[in-house]
């Protein structure tokens, strides 16, 4: 269940694209500490950057949580560590900083809670401006 006011919505999972990108090999996507992996239809490198200022919208609509896409999520020292054997590798991080300004995944501020769930359906929503 969200019931947090942030939610670290990232689609790491499948666009790795992203990981021949960053470093050359297969990453384990733990290393990103994702609350939420969306895996695409059709991948696209860093393809979450297109949905900021957007809402995913989880599930049915009118009745699934809703997160809103605030920002691009700065990456730290620990994506280096491997989540199993706790080794470092800083040219994970340096190839972030190269390939996209030390970004990768997005935050959102949850504005509507609920259940999320295994292959549940995620759309995103665009704001209108007018």
């Amino acid at each position: 269940m969200l019931d947090s006011s942030r939610a670290d919505a990232s689609e790491i999972a499948n666009a790795y694209n992203r990981r021949e990108l960053l470093v050359g090999r297969e990453l384990d996507v733990r290393r990103f500490r994702p609350n939420i992996v969306i895996r695409l239809l059709r991948h696209h490198p860093f393809e979450e950057d297109n949905w900021l200022g957007g809402v995913l919208v989880f599930g049915e609509p009118g009745e699934g949580p809703r997160v809103s896409v605030t920002m691009r999520d700065v990456r730290c020292s620990m994506v280096n560590f491997d989540p199993d054997s706790g080794r470092a590798d800083p040219d994970v991080l340096k190839s972030i900083v190269r390939a996209h300004q030390n970004t990768a995944g997005i935050y959102g501020t949850v504005i509507r809670g609920g259940r999320l769930a295994i292959g549940q359906s995620v759309r995103l929503e665009r704001l209108v401006e007018m």
